[in-house]
């Protein structure tokens, strides 16, 4: 098979394990906040924590390293405003993403205080609050990634 083409599939397959992944994850885990029981969140944030690590976290090294290769083998210039454009998104997000990992094991520790308590903590709503806040600007830089790869507005040479 053709090494840019093998590149290109794994570089859309990990887009959309990261987008998958990324928007069933923040599904369940807001769905489980909703139920207002811990059990059912502790269970749900420990699946999440696993999801991330088993799931995004190797499909977004996937993702930057295939994007890197691709751009090599394609010419595409490093200091190119399509770059820049995508680079500060990845920034948006790892700057978005690397806190609600640590809120994720919190929570997670949270909810199985919640257990023992029978009832949600305060400080689990209030970390819950910036899980979701931080999810936002997260998914939407993904999708403007999107709209970057396909359409390609901007200079990329």
């Amino acid at each position: 098979m053709d090494y840019y083409l093998t590149l290109k599939f794994l570089h859309i397959i990990a887009a959309a394990i990261v987008a998958g992944t990324g928007t069933g994850i923040a599904f369940f885990m807001f769905m489980a906040y909703r139920s207002d029981n811990p059990t059912v969140i502790q269970i749900t944030a420990n699946h999440v924590i696993i999801g991330d690590w088993l799931f995004t976290t190797p499909a977004v090294i996937t993702q930057i390293t295939t994007g890197v290769l691709l751009m090599k083998l394609q010419g595409y210039s490093f200091s190119s405003p399509w770059f820049m454009w995508v680079l500060t998104l990845i920034l948006v997000i790892g700057a978005c993403w690397l806190p609600v990992l640590r809120i994720q094991y919190r929570l997670r520790e949270l909810a199985t205080e919640s257990v023992i308590a029978e009832k949600t903590l305060p400080e689990f709503k209030r970390l819950m609050r910036w899980w979701i806040a931080l999810g936002f600007p997260a998914f939407i830089a993904i999708l403007i990634i999107f709209y970057l790869m396909v359409f390609k507005p901007v200079s990329v040479v």
